[in-house]
């Protein structure tokens, strides 16, 4: 059965010019996968970040825990393509304020990002919830109009 818009119940509607799209990409927990695998999940990254259309990455750091080896590849791989990035902070609430703006300033010179990228979050507190999807919509207007 059709709807008015002509789209058939369970169809999506084509892609606008407009259209956005996440894609959530698995964590690092592939290095322990095997090798055609994480072969695998190498290209599946490459062919994401060179997209031509990617308007950014928003890339997701527990709060506690220092950037893994992983990670400091990752942000290799970024500053090379040069790829727009935020960094969410996460569990922002497992740290008292003070030592959450020590980690918050640690992390952003260990990843090397200005502060305007770092963005400290916690999704059970809602904290910087608001300031992160303003950040995304900076990040998908700026793409749009670049």
């Amino acid at each position: 059965m059709s709807g008015a818009s002509g789209v058939g119940r369970g169809d999506a509607p084509p892609p606008t010019p407009h259209a956005l799209y996440f894609l959530d990409l698995p964590g690092y927990g592939y290095s322990r996968a095997a090798k055609a695998d994480r072969t695998a999940f190498r290209r599946l990254v490459n062919h994401t970040l060179n997209r031509e259309r990617l308007a950014g990455v928003v890339w997701l750091l527990d709060i506690r825990h220092e950037p893994s080896v992983e990670d400091l590849t990752m942000q290799d791989l970024l500053a090379e393509r040069e790829t727009r990035t935020l960094a969410a902070l996460t569990k922002g609430d497992k740290l008292p304020r003070r030592d959450r703006e020590q980690r918050e300033r640690e992390l952003r010179t260990a990843l090397g990002l200005p502060e305007d990228q770092v963005i400290v979050t916690s999704a059970k507190t809602g904290d910087g919830i608001p300031e992160l999807r303003e950040a995304i919509g900076a990040l998908v207007q700026d793409a749009t109009t670049s």
